[in-house]
């Protein structure tokens, strides 16, 4: 029989809907239930696309015996993390706290009234059995005992993670530079990324250190940054045959990915090759991006302008089957083209992975793979795969992830100019616009499921109008971001600290309201909010949205030489502590002049233009009848405007070097 997750739409719950446990979803009934026969609650937390995740279900949640133990002395509760970022949140903090470590699965029992007493990621079925008995041993015999350690780790948890300083002091370019010299320590030079494994791609993090070494004119930084990129590529975390990226290698070399794709991972990893391509124009960087976005169209579309969450690690019951290959496998598909094939991707053991199966690995870094025969020989081992048995889709719609792969859709196609680029970021955007809105004013989450939104929702959606903004110059995508600011401002804030909690105060409160404030495989939601309320403010003439974008800053100011968790704050600082201009262009020729000024591609550079002046402030007043003018502006103080686009692209290339 069923358990109550039969009638959930998260994939991930449905998984477990026909588990012997009696699955609860998240919600008011379980809770009652819980005070009501007074037993402590187990809140299990996962994703459909996780391996572990998968193997403790085969291993304890599909074994009728443990099942009778976790029913008997539990209220167990299901929780998918994708679509409830805000319960893992809040459980994650408390399991990191009480272990020092954290993932998923992750497994948190809680007192009935919903305070955590302890926690862990994944456990063998033995292990998971000698903690269900011990924890409802004590909790019936000595139940202060947890009772007192809950209050003390709530209390520990409920204290702010930063103390807000409302310094005045300024951001220079100095302190950028002595923090990506302290986290530089943790480079490895040699084979790309950090000097430890697993290995993650973090794009925001490379993203910035590129935009950094341009800044500073580092050719040491920059090519640390492309050897990452070019290894990711090359590796095994990169699917040379269908595109995309898995979403972190378990290895130092880039080799054996943890074989999930995620969207929201290639969405931003599409944004950081595109920027690698404008400044450095290599052919590889323009193959990738290609790539992965005909992966993200073939294989995660759901319906034009919305995306799916991710593919599955596992597939036939075997994490990676789908993507690997045995050396018979290869040499029956390839025939007389295994040698050839062979000298572009390494077919030796370099590329042995387990029970003597092939991992792709490209051989030649940093360049495009160049035998004529490749396209005809991945067609038909392309083929051969897609008769396998597929990696499940988690076919739910994200606000936050759907508007990074919009914002990815537009830098492709400020990056490549391939017009349908442009056409799906605008079929993306106008997707949130129509079927994101909750209400007519905030954001869900996820609409199917009826999820509010959350800050990253607000913060990302906000991020990609903006970004459409430059497609076209079309200012209703700026009002669409002033509104869904306002509405965030409004219903996060907190009358504390200059930050935003990432829970609403539109939804049913959790045990804590936290502010979201470090880096991880997707930015801080906190410092993406901050940043668009810079731009947006320099946009609108918003110097309260400008202030509040260098207050929220401030609050970080003893973490940010932190590096790697902190890389969207100094983003925005670097706005702060290298000359920030607006660049505006008004005239029957807006179009050719802008495209031309944005092919120089200048940092720390907003945009705006059009045909005639409008009511937005940088182009209200602008402009002379028959005339195209370019303003170069400081806060919306412009000098003299000039007619010469070469001019103008000097004058930026000397305030915003490039390496």
């Amino acid at each position: 029989m069923p358990n109550r997750l039969i009638d959930q739409n998260s994939p991930y719950l449905k998984q477990h809907a026909r588990n012997p446990v009696e699955w609860e979803p998240w919600g008011p009934a379980a809770w009652e239930r819980a005070r009501a026969e007074n037993k402590l609650v187990l809140v299990s937390i996962g994703y459909a696309a996780c391996h572990w995740c998968h193997v403790m279900e085969r291993e304890s949640f599909e074994d009728a015996a443990v099942a009778v133990l976790m029913n008997a002395h539990f209220v167990c509760i299901k929780v998918d993390r994708e679509e409830r970022p805000d319960i893992d949140q809040v459980h994650l903090e408390a399991v990191q706290a009480m272990t020092g470590r954290g993932g998923w699965p992750l497994n948190c029992f809680t007192l009935p009234d919903g305070r955590p007493v302890f926690g862990g990621t994944y456990f063998p079925r033995d292990s998971w059995v000698e903690i269900l008995q011990k924890l409802a041993s004590l909790w019936q015999a000595e139940p202060g005992r947890l009772e007192a350690y809950a209050e003390t780790l709530t209390e520990g948890l409920r204290q702010p993670e930063t103390v807000w300083e409302n310094s005045q002091e300024a951001f220079s370019s100095q302190d950028l530079t002595e923090a990506v010299a302290q986290w530089s320590a943790s480079f490895d030079r040699a084979e790309g990324g950090t000097g430890r494994a697993p290995k993650f791609p973090l794009p925001d993090n490379y993203g910035f250190l590129l935009r950094q070494a341009r800044l500073t004119k580092d050719k040491g930084l920059q090519d640390f940054v492309l050897l990452t990129l070019d290894k990711m590529a090359a590796g095994g975390i990169y699917d040379h045959l269908g595109g995309g990226f898995s979403r972190y290698s378990t290895d130092q070399f880039w080799k054996v990915p943890h074989f999930e794709k995620m969207l929201y991972d290639n969405a931003q990893l599409v944004s950081l090759y595109a920027e690698a391509f404008r400044v450095t124009g290599r052919p590889r960087y323009r193959q990738v991006v290609e790539e992965t976005l005909a992966f993200v169209d073939r294989e995660l579309r759901v319906r034009e302008g919305q995306w799916a969450s991710s593919l599955d690690a596992d597939s036939d019951g075997e994490e990676g089957r789908f993507y690997v290959w045995t050396e018979a496998e290869l040499k029956e598909v390839l025939g007389p083209d295994w040698a050839a094939f062979g000298e572009e991707y390494d077919l030796g053991p370099r590329g042995l992975w387990e029970e003597g199966r092939i991992i792709l690995l490209h051989r030649k870094l940093g360049e495009p793979p160049s035998w004529e025969g490749r396209s005809e020989a991945r067609g038909r081992l392309s083929a051969r795969r897609d008769a396998r048995i597929r990696p499940a889709l988690d076919d739910k719609v994200l606000t936050s992830w759907n508007a990074l792969m919009v914002k990815a859709w537009a830098n492709a196609w400020e990056a490549l100019g391939d017009p349908w680029f442009k056409a799906q970021a605008l079929a993306g955007a106008k997707a949130l616009q129509e079927r994101a809105r909750r209400d007519g004013k905030g954001l869900w989450h996820s609409a199917l499921g009826r999820v509010g939104g959350f800050l990253e929702d607000f913060a990302f959606t906000v991020e990609a109008f903006l970004t459409i903004y430059r497609l076209e110059f079309d200012e209703t995508w700026l009002s669409e971001a002033a509104l869904l600011t306002e509405f965030a401002l409004e219903h996060f804030r907190d009358p504390a600290s200059p930050l935003l909690f990432f829970t609403s105060d539109q939804d049913p409160a959790l045990l804590l309201r936290k502010h979201e404030v470090s880096d991880n495989v997707i930015p801080s939601s906190n410092a993406v909010m901050a940043e668009q309320l810079f731009l947006l403010g320099h946009w609108l003439g918003r110097t309260d949205w400008t202030d509040r974008a260098k207050q929220m800053l401030a609050t970080q100011r003893q973490v940010l030489q932190y590096g790697s968790g902190t890389s969207r704050w100094m983003q925005l600082q670097q706005y702060l502590a290298f000359p920030f201009r607006e660049v505006v262009v008004v005239g029957p020729d807006w179009k050719t002049v802008t495209s031309d000024l944005q092919r120089a591609h200048p940092l720390n550079a907003l945009w705006a233009a059009g045909p005639t002046a409008t009511r937005l402030p940088l182009l209200e007043g602008r402009g002379s009848p028959g005339r195209t003018l370019i303003y170069i502006c400081e806060d919306g103080v412009c000098g003299l405007p000039r007619e010469d686009a070469a001019s103008v692209i000097s004058i930026l290339a000397s305030a915003f070097p490039t390496a």
